[in-house]
């Protein structure tokens, strides 16, 4: 009696006589002329209300099963949709995490010394306390990939006044001008740093994986504005990963400077030699006090 009423209703929207928006009108008819009255003879025969016989409580539950049924049904599907989105949410998330931390292992490079910004090294300058500020920026907005650079920027700073240290005198004016044109390369470079995190902190919370997998899975379901809001959303991260890959090529032209200036400086030679002649001068008259005195050792 109540499958009629749910079946016409169903027809004309489905919406209105199913528990979950992504059913269609073929599966109102299985389930009001197929599964509905099936389930409602198996309530009126029953031995649960007293035996095989047919009983006015059966009866009466197959009247109120679908009204009571189908609210039911559609607050469990919704758990059970949300329970699986936290889970495939939780799963994106980690995934994400543990690329990331490929990419960062694979960014590292020998002897990079890493950069804590809670703890700054001691004695640091200015220069050093920027490029912690820096990389505390980019850590903020999740993007540890290009903190590296930061530790990268801190490890060639290091080295080159370094080797300007043991080739110069401090307060020599060959070290204090080299000084000056190193600082002023990193300060350059922390900027380009303090700008990645400016672009990076614009699409922060757009998530590009659950994006695509809107677009993926859910296609046929979307409007076509929601389509466009969701491209838009993808373009907005393609343009901004290509605004930092150029940041970062100018952060790989700064380290590339650095070493090229922490070599040049390394081949200066700024002490006096402590041999009176040259080492292949020395390695020849050793060798001739050998033969002498190998010739002398057989004429005696």
């Amino acid at each position: 009696m109540t499958c009629l009423p749910w079946l016409l209703a169903g027809l004309f929207n489905p919406r209105l006589a199913l528990p979950g928006p992504a059913f269609g009108r073929l599966q109102v008819v299985a389930r009001y002329c197929l599964v509905i009255p099936f389930i409602s003879m198996l309530l009126w025969l029953t031995s649960l209300w007293g035996g095989f016989s047919p009983s006015l409580l059966g009866w009466l539950a197959g009247i109120v099963a679908i009204p009571v049924a189908l609210p039911v049904e559609r607050s469990l599907r919704g758990w059970l949709a949300r329970r699986r989105q936290r889970r495939q949410e939780a799963q994106r998330v980690a995934e994400a995490q543990k690329r990331r931390a490929q990419e960062e292992r694979r960014a590292h490079e020998a002897g990079v010394a890493v950069l804590d910004p809670a703890n700054p090294p001691e004695g640091a300058d200015e220069l050093v306390l920027a490029m912690c500020r820096a990389k505390q920026r980019l850590v903020e907005v999740r993007r540890p990939d290009l903190a590296i650079l930061a530790d990268r920027l801190y490890s060639r700073y290091r080295h080159v006044m370094d080797v300007l240290g043991e080739r110069f005198q401090r307060g020599e004016l060959a070290f204090e001008r080299s000084r000056s044109l190193v600082t002023q390369v990193c300060f350059g470079a922390v900027d380009t740093l303090i700008t990645m995190a400016s672009q990076a902190r614009g699409v922060v919370s757009v998530d590009g994986d659950y994006v695509r997998e809107r677009l993926k899975h859910a296609s046929s379901r979307l409007t076509e504005e929601e389509r466009a809001a969701l491209v838009r959303r993808l373009d907005l991260l393609a343009e901004t990963e290509q605004r930092l890959n150029a940041l970062s090529a100018r952060i790989e032209s700064a380290l590339t400077v650095l070493d090229d200036t922490a070599v040049s400086m390394a081949r200066i030679e700024t002490t006096r030699p402590q041999a009176s002649v040259t080492t292949e001068k020395a390695l020849e008259d050793l060798r001739r006090f050998v033969e002498g005195a190998d010739r002398y050792a057989r004429k005696e």
